[in-house]
């Protein structure tokens, strides 16, 4: 007899990238994450503070894809600094019924991005 199968949990993630040193370079300069690398893959260290679980959802759009709900101290300014660093706003700030303030911003490359308010 065979045990019941358990919740299987997000162990990885990746960002997929046609000039990988900008995107270094932006996931670097706008969130302090420290990047290793000097082949085809650049490594991430998992983050310092995570919360214990972290949790996803499932939505409808009309452009399929996975994103990233990032946690900034500064909304605003993280909109601005992910400008700088060749980024764009796709969303200004909002505040869920339910909790957080969010905006929305891409990568150089278009990948969305979620700013979570800290």
């Amino acid at each position: 007899m065979t045990e019941p199968d358990w919740a299987r949990p997000v162990v990885h993630w990746e960002i997929r990238a046609q000039d990988p040193e900008r995107q270094q370079k932006f996931y670097a300069e706008l969130f302090n994450w420290e990047i290793a690398g000097e082949g085809r893959i650049k490594n991430i260290k998992p983050g310092i503070g995570a919360p214990e679980q972290i949790a996803g959802h499932i939505a409808p759009s009309s452009s399929p894809g996975v994103g990233l709900y990032i946690q900034v101290r500064d909304l605003r300014a993280s909109m601005n600094r992910a400008v700088e660093l060749g980024g764009a706003i796709t969303m200004e700030p909002r505040d869920l019924p339910t909790g957080p303030t969010i905006a929305g911003i891409t990568d150089p490359e278009g990948n969305r991005i979620t700013l979570v308010q800290q």
